[in-house]
């Protein structure tokens, strides 16, 4: 994880418009809210890239995953 991922212009102004709108926003259960949308969405984003990575790879998901839970 030496190199970092660079976000295209269109990301960052995404980035951008959301954090203005968490920033405007007071009422506490909007804010549950969005956090649990953006937890979905960073856990589906993980999982997408595992079946990536798996499908390089040539491995089936449940080895994949197999492999990252092992002690």
């Amino acid at each position: 994880m030496g190199q970092s991922i660079e976000l295209s212009i269109s990301q960052r102004f995404e980035i951008e418009r959301f954090s203005r709108a968490i920033d405007g926003t007071a009422d506490p259960e909007a804010l549950r809210d969005i956090a649990k949308k953006l937890l979905q969405a960073w856990q589906t984003q993980k999982a997408a890239t595992n079946w990536a990575i798996s499908q390089q790879m040539g491995a089936s998901p449940l080895a994949q995953h197999a492999a990252h839970e092992a002690p």
